[in-house]
């Protein structure tokens, strides 16, 4: 009887410790998982990363995902306050070009945490330092010149079926543009050190060919090779005609955009295919109308250019682990979940943009901007592709240089073709 009562008691005992137990065990496993993100304002990529955040949740009972969203320079800010004090998110936005962090060691190796089967080796390669890969690439994106249709045919222009014109038939664009009252290229640097360098960027790589363009951004070839001058004399001329906005030096990126497709207008618009996570917005946050003409040429064919047929392609958006996370395997969790195949589909799908990871692009395109998508494909066809900007190769004298002088100050107008040659040389050539 007394055996009886006792297991009586026992019950009621092992019952309130399992309750307990399990209380406690559910606390261990409600996590939130910080992630730190750029693009506040393209809605199709929010909604990406919200998917893959969502998806993660439910195959991870008590984890929760919790995305703060930034535009790139209040992001970057953050980061270089927050990284250093062992701080931050666990999971954070960076682009190929952000080496510090690496260098800093706020951010650790993924090569053995997350799966890299789905990922092209070339994309992944981008991230790589001595041997490890500091960086899951998501983006992937090529530099193309878009354009307003209908204000190339009232110039009374009609591009080759190529879509490429010639340096002296692009300078003539130009001027007609000029001439008709329209903005030649909606192009500002307001709050980028790259944008300003497009056209000189894509006129040095199809006149000087992969190989000595790679040599000019390591500081193994002069800027007064003539064929540098020969193309910086070229851009003087475009520059001179008019060929950018008055509020060049002011013009943020996302107004560029807005100036392009909406007010006041342009003829041209240089930007990375990633265009579409602005331009492919509602109409009432920015985005560009639904009947807007949009078509995309290439950019022009140099004299004597070595590969006219060359395009620049690179890797934009892209994760990285904070090394002062504590919960680094969840949060390669995190970057796998943004990384599969049927992730990569529906980012074709829904922005409309090249990606790293590995998916099948082939077969026709539905949604609004189908026909955009297979145009930019056709875009595609026979070119020639050189793996990165310029500011993905250059660092500190010469980064800064780059950004003063071949993104800024000369495309503006405000130094000769001599000046911006010796400043280049003076912060970027190692004889």
């Amino acid at each position: 009887m007394k055996k009886n009562v006792a297991m009586l008691w026992a019950i009621p005992l092992w019952m309130a410790l399992a309750v307990i137990f399990a209380g406690q065990l559910a606390r261990a496993e409600d996590v939130t998982l910080t992630v730190w993100s750029h693009e506040a304002d393209e809605p199709a990529k929010v909604a990406f990363r919200e998917l893959a955040a969502r998806n993660l949740e439910k195959s991870h009972p008590g984890v929760h995902v919790k995305i703060t969203w930034y535009e790139k320079n209040p992001l970057f800010a953050a980061l270089r306050t927050a990284l250093p004090a062992g701080q931050g998110p666990d999971v954070l936005y960076l682009e190929p070009d952000q080496t510090q962090f690496i260098t800093g060691g706020y951010i650790i190796p993924l090569d053995d945490l997350v799966d890299w089967s789905t990922i092209h080796d070339w994309a992944r390669k981008v991230w790589m330092r001595d041997g490890k890969t500091y960086g899951l690439p998501q983006e992937a994106f090529t530099d193309e010149l878009y354009y307003n249709k209908d204000i190339l045919a009232k110039l009374g222009v009609t591009l080759p079926g190529n879509g490429q014109l010639s340096q002296a038939q692009f300078l003539d664009l130009v001027k007609k543009a000029q001439a008709a009252g329209v903005t030649p290229i909606a192009q500002g640097v307001g709050d980028r050190p790259f944008p300003g360098a497009y056209i000189v960027g894509e006129a040095l790589l199809r006149k000087l060919g992969p190989d000595d363009y790679r040599k000019l951004w390591t500081g193994k070839q002069s800027f007064t090779d003539p064929r540098v001058i020969e193309v910086l004399e070229w851009v003087k001329k475009l520059v001179d005609a008019g060929a950018y906005p008055k509020n060049f030096m002011t013009l943020k990126l996302g107004e560029s955009h807005y100036y392009f497709y909406s007010k006041p207008g342009a003829l041209m618009l240089p930007m990375g295919s990633w265009y579409t996570g602005r331009a492919f917005a509602p109409v009432e946050k920015g985005g560009q109308p639904p009947d807007f003409p949009l078509g995309i040429m290439q950019f022009p064919a140099m004299d004597g250019g070595t590969c006219n047929e060359c395009k620049t392609s690179g890797i934009g958006a892209s994760f990285a682990i904070n090394a002062a996370s504590n919960n680094k395997k969840l949060a390669a969790e995190f970057l796998n979940a943004m990384s599969t195949p049927e992730m990569g589909k529906i980012w074709l799908q829904t922005v409309y943009l090249q990606t790293a990871i590995k998916v099948d692009a082939g077969g026709k395109f539905s949604g609004p901007y189908a026909a955009y998508f297979e145009q930019l494909l056709q875009r595609q066809e026979g070119e020639k592709y050189f793996v990165g900007m310029p500011r993905n190769f250059i660092e500190g004298q010469c980064k800064d240089t780059f950004e003063q002088v071949l993104n800024s100050a000369f495309p503006g107008g405000l130094l000769t073709v001599a000046q911006a040659t010796d400043k280049m040389n003076a912060g970027c050539f190692k004889p």
